[in-house]
């Protein structure tokens, strides 16, 4: 089973939610989340990673805009 990360959203629609995600062998989460809207992807807002500290163990996803 993978390891899993729960990480904040900070921006856009979903901003002060988290969403789990799963770690690759390195222990990084995926560099961005697709945040599904009403309509699923055709009102999906887009964030991207950011490491918080030097060591890259605390992470955000910042709002970059809409998938459309």
């Amino acid at each position: 089973m993978a390891a899993t990360l729960e990480i904040p959203l900070v921006g856009g629609s979903a901003d002060g939610q988290q969403v789990t995600v799963e770690l690759d062998p390195h222990g990084r989460p995926p560099l961005t989340h697709h945040h599904l809207g009403p309509a699923g992807l055709a009102e999906a807002d887009i964030y991207e990673l950011e490491s918080l500290d030097a060591d890259g163990r605390q992470w955000r996803y910042r709002w970059r805009g809409s998938a459309v």
